[in-house]
Parts: C-alpha cells; structure tokens; sequence
C-alpha cells in the first residue's frame, strides 16, 4: 500500500510510526485515505508491528498482531494474520482521540492480547504517556497536511451542462500511460462571474491504456479507483454509461459535493451528452492514430498543480 516513511516516537521498547495512508480500489483494500498509528518493537531482533490504528476516512480499525502467524481469528472470511476490529466513529468519536486515549489507557493489555506477553511486561505506561501527546500532534497534522489531491488540466473542449460542465483532455503522464480524460466540473463558492468564485474538479475519469480509473473529489478526498480490466471492456464506454444511466449525480455526492448533485438539470445534461460522446470517441481515435493507444497524445501534459 502506499505510504509515507512515517516519523517516530520511543519509549523504550516501543516506537511509534504515524504515516499518511493512500489506497486505491482494486489494487489496496479499498479506495481510502488517512493516517495509521502503528506501535512497534523489535521482537527476535525483527522490527515488528505489534498493533495498528487505521484512522482513515473510510477505515477506521484496530489490529491485534497483524505480524503475528499465531493469531488469527478462528472462522474469519479470507484468513490472514491478526484480529482486526473497528472503531465505531459514533460511540467512539474521532478515530485519532480514540486511538490516543486507548493507547494511554490499555496499552499493555492489547499488546498481551496481540500476542507480545513480554513486551507488555517492559513497557513503562508513564514513559508512554509522556510521549502520546507528540504521536497525537503528529497524527492530525499528517491526517490535514499530507492528504494526496491533484489539480488536472480542465480539459481543452468544454461542454456545459446547467449547473456542472464536463471537459475533454488527451493525457499523457512522464511514464507514458495516459489517454482520454473526462473532467467534470462547476463553480463553487457562490455565483458564476464572481471574483471569489472556483472552478472545481468534482470527478474524473482517467481512460489510460495502463492504469486506467476514475477520481471521487480529485480536490477533496481524491479516493481512486482502478477499473478492472478484466471485466471492463473499455472505460470510456462504462463512463458513458453511467452518465447515461443517470448516476451522475449520486458519484458527485459520494465525491463530497451534495449541493452540486440536489442542483443537477438532467435535461441539459441530456441534451450535453450527444456533443460529448461524439467528440470524446474522436479524441480516442486521435490518440490510436498517433501513438497506437485511444486517446494518448504524443506530447505529455502536466497537471495544473505541475505548472
């Protein structure tokens, strides 16, 4: 899974490890974003995790020994190692308070319970709880600073729609992968022509002949999802129909924008489509025709937070 390196915290025998988390659907576990608060120590001379805090947007778990072979639970659907439970974020609150008061408060009973019986035994409570306040200062500023967004390109043929717009873009990444985009946008922050006013990407759709998918709130959450190829024909031709079928505007409330999809015209986006899907499909001839891949152009186009 991606992740930072993470900055540290002893007391010894224990460390601390805050890293900022980013998770892609179907290559991770699921799409999701956040910070994890793993508690460390070296056991038969192996750095080892002896605990996990998952305070993600989606995720918010615990795991008992997630290296430990011994522990597992019994009947579990897909097995794997460690006992894994969740913070409810109603009864419990903010994951990150919840994980810092339980840590201070329960710490050597989870680690007997994740297996590590004398690491327990050495760890000092007080030393500890001295350093909690760091790990927890740590955690919110990774959870508000570290967070993965991208700022595309709004696309080079613009379509408008009543309340959103959807822009056209031939991409392509330094890697060489890339292909057609669609970007769908609208203003937010108060009316169209005010100074204050900006133009937001609420959802995007990476048609790339390697790693194709798809943005929920590329400016907000940003929680990726790789299309399945295996299953997906040709994700121009599932984005359209999603568009078609009318499930725009539950994708745009799921990327963080309610206001937006309570105010879609679907009889303007009706009438934008027809336009849209023309000129989409002649980009991803474009792109064959010079380069071998729909959609790819031959130059690489930077994303606007590149520039």
């Amino acid at each position: 899974m991606p992740q930072s390196p993470g900055t540290r915290f002893t007391a010894d025998p224990l460390t601390f490890v805050v890293r900022h988390q980013l998770w892609d659907g179907n290559v991770e576990d699921h799409t999701d974003q956040g910070v994890s608060i793993e508690v460390m120590a070296a056991i038969t001379g192996k750095p080892t995790t002896l605990l996990r805090f998952n305070c993600f947007d989606v995720e918010k778990s615990y795991i008992y020994g997630p290296e430990n072979p011994e522990l597992t639970t019994p009947g579990r659907v897909g097995g794997g190692m460690g006992v894994h439970c969740w913070i409810d974020p109603i009864t419990d609150g903010n994951a990150i308070s919840w994980t810092i008061r339980t840590l201070a408060n329960k710490l050597p009973q989870m680690l007997n319970r994740a297996g590590y019986a004398a690491t327990a035994e050495a760890t000092d409570l007080a030393a500890i709880r001295a350093i909690l306040p760091n790990v927890e200062s740590c955690a919110r500023e990774t959870f508000m600073t570290m967070r993965n967004t991208v700022k595309h390109n709004r696309g080079t043929e613009i379509f408008e729609a009543g309340n959103i717009r959807f822009g056209l873009e031939m991409r392509r990444q330094r890697n060489g992968d890339g292909g057609l985009a669609i970007h769908v946008l609208s203003d937010i922050g108060g009316p169209r022509g005010k100074s204050y006013v900006e133009e937001t990407e609420l959802l995007a759709f990476d048609c790339f002949w390697q790693g194709a998918h798809y943005h929920y709130g590329p400016r907000n959450k940003n929680h990726r999802i790789n299309w399945d190829m295996t299953i997906i024909d040709d994700p121009l031709v599932w984005t359209f129909e999603q568009l078609e079928s009318k499930r725009l505007g539950a994708m745009i409330e799921r990327a963080g924008y309610p206001g937006v999809a309570s105010d879609l015209d679907l009889d303007k986006i009706a009438v934008a489509l027809p336009a849209l899907k023309k000129r989409a499909f002649e980009m991803y001839e474009e792109g064959e025709r010079l380069t071998g891949h729909k959609g790819l152009p031959l130059e690489f186009t930077p994303n606007m937070a590149a520039e």
